[in-house]
């Protein structure tokens, strides 16, 4: 999300009715996941206890969206993000999530950026050479904690970008992929 502005102060009270500081008027959920996709920082706290909320209500905004049919997570995904609460891999799912939806903001930027300039956007798609080799370069680092051969993420970004254009690089990564998702599960 864009940071330009400071968060947006969302108070609930003890009814838990949500009070936006900004324009003192009372919103809802649907309200707060529209100042996000426009970009908002949104921080939500308890006027009693002062506790951070923020991640409750995000989760909640998700799980609404899902149940009225607006899928974006596959069920595959959803179980292993349960799984994960219950597992060693624990620790490197957030990593892993920050990293993968990081990569694919950069991603959508720099398509949106050029997509009015090139003939065929999908085809040409800027940085996606350096998106896979990032991707690869952060599975590689990530698969040395499940076995006994560990790279350093700079030595998979030199390998993968000395690499470019090789067709032999997609193959691995989805190996590499499907390994670690068969790993993953194994765990729960």
């Amino acid at each position: 999300m864009a940071q330009d502005k400071d968060a947006l102060l969302i108070k609930r009270y003890a009814s838990r009715r949500l009070y936006n500081t900004e324009t003192s008027d009372y919103v809802t959920l649907d309200d707060i996941a529209g100042f996000i996709r426009d970009g908002r920082e949104v921080q939500i706290i308890d006027l009693k206890s002062g506790d951070d909320l923020t991640r409750q209500y995000l989760l909640q905004i998700i799980a609404e969206h899902e149940s009225r049919g607006e899928n974006v997570l596959p069920v595959d995904v959803l179980t292993d993000l349960v799984r994960s609460y219950t597992t060693q891999a624990q620790s490197v799912v957030p990593q892993f999530l920050a990293a993968s939806f990081e990569m694919l903001r950069d991603g959508q930027s720099k398509m949106m950026e050029n997509l009015g300039t090139m003939g065929n956007p999908m085809a040409q798609m800027p940085g996606f050479e350096a998106m896979q080799a990032q991707q690869e370069a952060f599975m590689k680092a990530m698969m040395g904690g499940f076995s006994a051969t560990t790279t350093s993420a700079d030595d998979a970004a030199d390998d993968a970008a000395s690499d470019e254009g090789n067709s032999d690089e997609l193959e691995k990564i989805k190996k590499q992929l499907a390994e670690l998702q068969s790993k993953l599960s194994g765990l729960g």
